[in-house]
């Protein structure tokens, strides 16, 4: 029944778009927020049907994208929670029989232990792993499709290291050295999260490229502005891949769908980065909007609501609609939305080449 109320009110949304799932291709980007304080216990939520995880589920069912990059999920080895998730939505009738993950930065002291990364004086913290992070996998990444995902094929630059991005804003202390050492500068991976170019097969021969990423909060830090500049450098990273600094990229047939945490106009932050994406004409930014907030994506206690996650195709594909699942103040579905997280699911309509 729920799902039912979800697709109704979905339909209200997005319009004609959501009947015709043969004629196009529905690309998203949540940030479910489906983290938790150690490992296995958002697979627990999963199984005991936790009401967050819930509420992810019912708007996921409700936006019914064909290729969804959910950020903010907790990586385990075996990818059981991901696989319960998978099985929670196929009991709502949406079917993901192929899905990507890897283990992602966040949490990951392998090779760095002993270093203080985030320079706080201190070393074996969160934020001295290659990604901040509390354990291995908190807060990663995952792709679901309906579509093939072309595994062997994906390119995976999560190991790039900072100093090696073409620019590097790398940080330095007021005395110009490395901040917070030289040593740590040489192992420090640019990827807080992770950064992918999926592929993934379409029906007639023709193929996806989701490039997909997470960037660090551009805030918490001191002067030096490390994660400001992290930050910057996440974000633009994409425009180096399609300049091909990182090995062969697509021409063509790509959609970037991730978590800038960047605001082009109102956040903290090196907004420049993301306004170079949105400027760039091998993106093609639809604006999409919901009936809650506009063009905005999340809303912060504290902060307000930005743009921070984007849906930005290549020219080359034919867009037919966009939006942000924001119902607005009066749709009784806006208390599902804000229950699953304080991020808003944003999609993408393409036409099937």
């Amino acid at each position: 029944m729920r799902a039912v109320f979800a697709a109704v009110v979905f339909l209200t949304w997005v319009g004609p778009w959501a009947c015709a799932a043969q004629e196009r291709l529905r690309v998203a980007v949540f940030d479910a927020e489906l983290r938790r304080s150690g490992p296995g216990l958002l697979l627990r939520d999963i199984q005991k049907g936790e009401a967050q995880v819930e509420a992810v589920v019912q708007v996921i069912a409700a936006a019914r994208p064909d290729v969804l990059a959910l950020l903010s999920f907790d990586w385990d080895y075996d990818g059981v929670a991901l696989a319960a998730l998978v099985a929670r939505l196929e009991a709502e009738g949406l079917s993901y029989p192929h899905v990507f993950s890897a283990r992602p930065n966040s949490g990951l002291i392998g090779g760095v232990d002993g270093l203080d990364l985030d320079g706080d004086g201190r070393t074996g913290g969160p934020g001295d792993a290659q990604g901040y992070g509390d354990f291995t996998g908190q807060s990663g990444l995952a792709v679901l499709s309906v579509h093939p995902i072309l595994a062997g094929e994906v390119q995976d630059f999560s190991a790039v290291l900072w100093q090696d991005v073409p620019g590097a804003l790398l940080p330095v202390h007021s005395d110009g050295s490395p901040f917070p050492s030289e040593a740590a500068q040489a192992v420090q991976r640019l990827s807080s999260t992770a950064h992918w170019a999926v592929p993934v097969g379409l029906p007639g021969g023709g193929r996806l490229t989701l490039m997909t990423f997470h960037a660090s909060p551009p805030v918490f830090d001191g002067p030096e502005d490390r994660n400001g500049r992290r930050n910057h450098d996440e974000v633009v990273f994409w425009r180096h891949y399609l300049d091909g600094a990182f090995g062969p990229a697509p021409q063509g047939g790509y959609v970037l769908a991730g978590g800038a945490n960047l605001d082009a106009l109102d956040s903290d932050g090196r907004r420049e980065a993301i306004r170079s994406l949105l400027t760039d004409p091998r993106f093609v930014d639809t604006g999409p909007t919901g009936a809650g907030a506009g063009t905005d994506t999340v809303e912060w206690d504290g902060i307000g609501r930005l743009r921070v996650d984007y849906v930005l195709p290549a020219p080359d594909w034919h867009v037919l609609g966009s939006g942000v699942l924001w119902p607005g103040p009066e749709d009784p579905f806006l208390e599902v939305v804000e229950a699953a997280s304080r991020h808003r699911l944003v999609w993408v309509d393409l036409a099937l080449p």
